[in-house]
């Protein structure tokens, strides 16, 4: 039996890149998808797709290019895969934490070598399997640390969300 996914998109609703929740909605239940639903306009999407995880993923994103012009990552996890992410965040209860869903795991020398570079607003950084963890106490809207950075950094790109997000997408998830 197919698994309830929560599906993240990159950079979406911002630069251009624009997508209605109500089209992204459509376009996932005529993939096969079923509960589908949104939460906010970020590109957060939560369903249970027909079959291989892997493969919705992958033709929610050709979907996307198709109708809309553009190519983002869409990355999705079981919300049992991001509880764990959450309650792995290595920096506390933070007010600025964010796990940032990779598309695969990073080499571990290059993992390290990204987390100990100071992006200049004292973000801490962890990777932690396909997830890396950052810590901005300036805020992410502060920071110098970009998608672009993190996908030279590590070799993979990926989407990021704060942890109060992630929180409420397990919750949606599982209700």
């Amino acid at each position: 039996m197919p698994a309830s996914r929560i599906v993240l998109i990159r950079a979406v609703n911002v630069g251009g890149a624009k997508l209605p929740m109500a089209r992204l909605r459509e376009i996932a239940a005529d993939l096969g998808a079923s509960d589908v639903s949104t939460y906010i306009a970020s590109g957060n999407l939560l369903c249970t797709p027909p079959g291989d995880a892997d493969r919705f993923d992958r033709s929610l994103e050709q979907a996307i290019a198709d109708e809309f012009g553009y190519i983002r990552e869409v990355i999705s996890r079981t919300p049992d895969e991001v509880e764990t992410a959450v309650a792995a965040f290595p920096f506390g209860e933070s007010r600025h934490g964010h796990v940032y869903f990779l598309t695969g795991t990073p080499d571990a020398d290059a993992a390290a070598a990204f987390c100990a570079t100071d992006f200049g607003n004292g973000e801490r950084l962890a990777v932690i399997g396909d997830d890396l963890h950052i810590d901005y106490p300036e805020g992410a809207g502060a920071s110098k640390l970009t998608p672009a950075k993190i996908a030279r950094g590590l070799g993979v790109t990926g989407t990021g969300r704060n942890l109060r997000t992630c929180r409420t997408l397990v919750e949606r998830a599982r209700a």
